[in-house]
């Protein structure tokens, strides 16, 4: 079972909420993904399980999240709009709902370019706000968008994608104010290693009325060379130099790399609309408990 207090009622509170994410592995076997899963129960607050990342296929997200829950885990299940119709869409989610998954994740999807089968044909028959409207009219109306009704109950908590920038004068959070109004109640974002960046664009957004939950997200970084790869190649990264400098010069970056990521919690912590972090490490996923451990006492600004 999971615990009994979920992240719907943490993100409400005064918690400083710290997210995981893992990929399912390529397996049919649940073991393998309790692999990758079972170091973070009890640490995590909730573990994302992404679906077909890289545009690359995985154990299934809803599957994986299934198999989370039956192991104590909250999972949040991400669902992209890549690989499915609108019909499949739905029932992924009826299937999620009548598994007991709360927590979504509603996501455009990799392009299929950029994964190991490029020939793979993409579908995009919703978009993310088309998908987030659907979801919430499933679980407030119990209908699908042809008018017909739904039985049973689909208690969603649902979360929108954001990618913190510096904000230049006049700028105005137009994208997610459209996830909004279609219903997402908090958010995970992209990689944003600065806090000053995130303490602006946080400052912004409640300029414009934007006060949803915030995870902003973070990783236990492993060497200089990857903070570059990720700042030049993963769209919306933001890894500050000081940062990467202070890589370059450790003598155990791996470690440093972990001491980075917790120093920056405990600054995020005192940014008023942040509440909590999303830890994402591609092929460092064994690093995630070990920061969540030495993260232990940080609390929310209030």
């Amino acid at each position: 079972m999971i615990p009994s207090t979920t992240l719907k009622q943490k993100l409400a509170g005064d918690t400083f909420v710290i997210t995981a994410e893992i990929a399912p592995p390529v397996s049919c076997h649940a073991g393998d993904l309790m692999a990758k899963a079972a170091p973070l129960k009890g640490l995590a607050d909730a573990v994302n399980v992404t679906d077909g990342a890289g545009a690359r296929a995985h154990l299934g997200s809803v599957a994986a999240a299934a198999i989370l829950m039956q192991e104590g885990i909250e999972p949040i299940l991400q669902l992209t709009c890549r690989d499915r119709n609108r019909i499949a869409l739905q029932s992924e989610l009826m299937g999620a709902a009548a598994l007991g998954v709360r927590n979504l994740l509603l996501l455009k999807g990799d392009d299929p370019k950029q994964g190991d089968q490029p020939d793979a044909k993409p579908v995009f028959d919703y978009d993310t706000a088309a998908l987030t409207a659907m979801a919430v009219a499933l679980r407030d109306k119990g209908e699908l968008p042809t008018g017909k009704k739904v039985s049973g109950k689909a208690e969603f908590f649902i979360a929108a994608a954001d990618v913190p920038i510096d904000p230049p004068a006049g700028w105005e959070p137009k994208n997610l104010k459209g996830k909004i109004a279609a219903g997402c109640e908090f958010v995970q974002t992209q990689f944003c290693m600065d806090a000053g960046v995130a303490r602006r664009y946080l400052a912004r957004l409640a300029e414009h009325g934007v006060t949803l939950p915030f995870l902003i997200g973070i990783s236990p970084l492993r060497s200089a060379k990857s903070a570059r790869w990720m700042k030049d190649k993963l769209f919306g990264t933001i890894i500050p130099d000081s940062t990467i400098a202070r890589l370059d010069a450790a003598a155990d970056p791996i470690a440093e790399g972990r001491a980075i990521c917790v120093d920056l919690m405990r600054e995020l912590a005192t940014i008023p609309g942040v509440a909590g972090v999303h830890i994402m490490a591609p092929g460092n996923e064994a690093a995630i408990a070990d920061v969540i451990r030495a993260a232990a006492g940080i609390k929310r600004a209030g």
